[in-house]
């Protein structure tokens, strides 16, 4: 074990979150700043090797397993941190740098855990961080789906860590290691799934675009980077070659896109986009192949910036207008034509036009899919490319800042300086690798027979005629995909319905129950009440009253009676004193 000389990036944003409750003012908000920049500083500076180890029940416990892996998925990690603190600077509220400083620290900590335990740990950390995110809302609607969002990641951390301890019992060690698919055992299945649940795989995938649209305007932009592209990296790490990944991911793919296009909320869309793009990443890692996963990694990458730079704009019509609902927006790009521009880098970026880094990620793990004989699975996510373009590229854009509106009529609040910088900073990072490529493909991890290069004149036309077709298509199904004013709920619908049959099954035997007890506390609990409570009553009148009450009469009493032999008279003392003299000389008398 080498010398532990990593600075472990969760550090800073523990230290940070345990600081905000005591800062006062408002210039602390700068030290925003300070975590995410040593994450990057020590994830740049550090040498592959293991690092942090701790003992533990006969294991040793690693908290830095640093090699190309995690490094790239820490660089990026770091990069949307900085970028999304930058984004969330005019708030003032504390609670949203807590909860958003413990959720990157749990995504760091899952990037960099060497075995299921640390993993574990950090994984719940990152649940409950990204619910308070979605709390912080502070809307009815928010409290709701912050539950079922908790509920959704309990459960896949239930499924985690009891495959985590049934492989412990059978193998004897929590290292978090690959595992062949042909030699794979129960628990290594509770394992999958339970990674599943935060890589929102369908259909397991409903508290997404449940949660996501409701949380607030600056936590949806962390969260969009964090719990899902965590998942992609552990998926990466354990179960590359998992045919039923490949499947699942490109399912995920399309799906995604068919429920976008479908959609009116724009962070709905975005939200629905996630699952379809993170289908390419899950996708690639199934395949198992070098190229599908760089492919995958280079995606999640690529991803992280273009969605949270999505999350931004849409985030911006939300502050401006106060509704992120298309069928009431519509004629804003004379009104935001900033905001218009860098979304447009965003949807341009997802779509995979090139100069654009999205053209340089997706191609890599089509291409692969292809160069593996997976026809089919290319297919679908070339399918999947198309919906892309026409929800996210054209339909969002088109309602939102045109949408037949000469003019947005309503009231638009400004948006501050702070949100338009980091909606700048992603728009140069998406345009900067999607024209110099290289500055991404040297971190990528798996070492490749032949380098894959996206700028040649095949891959250049496939994707403009993709695009263009797509144009096409929307113009022609404009009337069709207009915005309704609806709520899709998908597989959600069956959750919920589900959720109502167990209640219902357990709330009517306990009703019975409690009409049951209810009744027999009725006539015999009360009438029990009701007899102690006047037997009770006559002890206090017929037992204390009549101690108390006689005490106090023969007090009474004998002080009557020496009042009455006070009477001042020398005789009357003299008289009473040879009486007692009597009394006491006929006691003696009698008894000795």
């Amino acid at each position: 074990m080498e010398a532990s000389s990593f600075l472990h990036p969760s550090i800073g944003f523990l230290a940070f979150a345990l600081a905000v409750p005591f800062f006062r003012g408002g210039a602390w908000r700068w030290l925003a700043l300070v975590p995410p920049l040593l994450a990057l500083y020590g994830i740049m500076t550090v040498d592959p090797g293991t690092y942090g180890g701790l003992p533990y029940i006969g294991e040793t416990l690693v908290l830095g397993r640093v090699d190309k892996l995690s490094i790239v998925f820490g660089q990026v990690f770091a990069i949307i941190a900085l970028i999304g603190m930058v984004y969330s600077m005019h708030l003032k509220d504390k609670g949203h740098y807590i909860a958003g400083s413990l959720y990157v620290a749990g995504g760091f900590g899952c990037v960099f855990a060497g075995d299921y335990v640390t993993l574990f740990l950090f994984w719940e950390l990152m649940s409950v961080g990204s619910t308070f995110l979605v709390w912080q809302a502070g809307t009815k609607e928010c409290v709701g789906a912050g539950f079922r969002y908790f509920m959704y990641h309990t459960v896949g951390g239930l499924f985690l860590l009891a495959g985590m301890l049934l492989r412990y019992k059978a193998l004897g060690t929590f290292a978090f290691t690959h595992i062949d698919p042909s030699a794979a055992q129960y628990y290594d299945w509770l394992i999958l799934a339970g990674f599943c649940v935060n890589a929102a795989v369908v259909p397991l995938h409903a508290w997404l675009p449940d949660a996501y649209p409701r949380a607030s305007i600056a936590g949806a932009v962390f969260m969009c980077a964090f719990t899902t592209k965590t998942a992609v990296y552990v998926l990466c790490r354990g179960f590359a070659g998992w045919e039923v990944l490949a499947i699942a991911g490109t399912i995920m793919a399309v799906f995604g896109v068919l429920y976008a296009c479908i959609e009116n909320n724009a962070r709905r869309i975005l939200s629905y986009h996630i699952v379809s793009q993170v289908g390419y990443m899950v996708a690639g890692i199934g395949i198992g192949t070098a190229m599908t996963l760089n492919g995958a990694v280079a995606h999640a990458y690529a991803h992280i910036l273009y969605k949270g730079l999505l999350f931004m704009g849409a985030g911006c019509l939300l502050y401006a207008t106060g509704t992120a609902k298309l069928d009431k927006l519509g004629g804003l790009a004379y009104k935001l034509p900033w905001v218009m521009v860098l979304y447009m880098i965003a949807a341009l970026s997802i779509s995979g036009m090139p100069l654009f880094n999205g053209f340089i990620s997706k191609t890599m793990t089509i291409t692969g899919a292809a160069e593996a004989h997976r026809t089919w699975l290319a297919f679908g996510m070339e399918v999947a490319a198309v919906g892309t373009f026409i929800s996210v590229g054209i339909k969002l854009p088109y309602f939102a800042f045109w949408g037949r509106k000469r003019e947005y009529t309503g009231e638009i609040r400004p948006i501050p300086l702070n949100m338009y910088v980091a909606m700048a900073m992603g728009g140069f990072l998406c345009t900067l690798q999607g024209i110099y490529p290289d500055i991404l493909y040297r971190y990528l991890p798996y070492a490749v027979e032949h380098a894959y290069h996206p700028w040649t004149t095949w891959h250049v036309l496939q994707a403009l005629l993709l695009l263009g077709f797509s144009g096409l298509a929307f113009y022609f199904t404009r009337q069709v995909i207009t915005p309704h004013s609806k709520l899709n709920l998908d597989f959600d619908y069956f959750y919920r319905l589900i959720g109502k049959l167990v209640m219902a099954v357990i709330c009517w035997p306990l009703s019975k129950i409690d009409d049951v007890w209810t009744e027999v506390y009725r006539t015999v609990g009360l009438r029990g009440l009701i007899g102690m409570g006047n037997k009770t009553a006559w002890f206090d009148r017929k037992g204390i009253d009549t101690v108390v009450d006689g005490s106090a009469y023969t007090v009474r009493n004998i002080g009557r009676a020496g009042a009455k032999v006070q009477t001042s008279r020398l005789q009357d003392y003299l008289a009473l004193a040879v009486f007692l003299g009597l009394c006491l000389f006929g006691l003696v008398w009698y008894f000795g």
